[in-house]
């Protein structure tokens, strides 16, 4: 009698830590979840969102749909995309790039060509003073 009094207190015990334990490992799970898959997808959100703040004019992107071209119009949640030689024209969500290709700080005139600046004029006058020498 008194042995069947002493084991049931230690199964009493016994439980009692095992109820501690199971309420204490769940949140200690939750907060590996959190560090675990939580977290970096919250930072690579963040580093998307940077990316489509910062697309700009002149940017060589690639779209989700796997269409490349560049940026010619930017407004606040769309832009205009500009493909092919034919230069046609695409307009798509800030939430449609997938990445910036090249990124360029000021794009370069296209339709205006290269001048040679070393004071003695401009490209199609030196042909003229070269035959005059010869």
């Amino acid at each position: 009698m008194f042995l069947d009094a002493a084991s049931s207190a230690a199964e009493t015990t016994g439980s009692g830590i095992g109820n501690i334990l199971t309420l204490l490992m769940i949140p200690l799970l939750l907060i590996v979840m959190y560090f675990v898959m939580i977290r970096p997808q919250r930072k690579q959100e963040k580093e998307a969102a940077n990316m489509r703040n910062s697309l700009s004019v002149g940017d060589e992107i690639t779209t989700i749909g796997g269409i490349i071209g560049r940026v010619v119009n930017v407004k606040e949640d769309t832009f205009v995309l500009e493909t092919t030689k034919e230069r046609t024209r695409i307009r798509f969500e800030r939430t449609a790039v997938k990445r910036i290709d090249r990124k360029f700080d000021a794009p370069a005139p296209e339709d205006k060509p290269a001048e040679i600046t070393s004071g003695e004029g401009t490209t199609e006058e030196k042909p003229a003073e070269e035959k005059k020498e010869k």
